[in-house]
């Protein structure tokens, strides 16, 4: 049991963490829904990918969601784009991103 603890404590704080920072490209990329991408030009797609649980700890949803978006928001940036729509659930910590080009953003 007092091994157990320790790792218990590291495992709670780790699955806490947000492991991705946004590149200075990324930060110009916007998320967005379907139906705000109406005037844009697709530049293609991405897939963002991200631990799902550390250790045997599930990471929470609005995190790893966060997560997720940043790498895609990097991806977007480095493929040109300025908007990324989600197209596709998580599923085993990845998902599917439209990268897209859009006036005014």
């Amino acid at each position: 049991m007092s091994k157990f603890l320790p790792v218990a404590v590291i495992a709670c704080t780790l699955s806490a963490c947000t492991w991705v920072q946004v590149t200075p490209e990324g930060e110009s990329v916007q998320l967005a829904e379907t139906s705000e991408i109406r005037n844009c030009r697709r530049v293609g797609s991405t897939q963002a990918q991200t631990l799902s649980r550390v250790l045997i700890i599930s990471r929470g949803g609005e995190r790893l969601q966060a997560e997720l978006a940043d790498l895609a928001r990097n991806q977007a940036g480095d493929m040109g784009g300025n908007t990324i729509v989600p197209e596709s659930v998580i599923d085993a910590g990845k998902q599917s991103f439209g990268v897209y080009s859009c006036p005014s953003r």
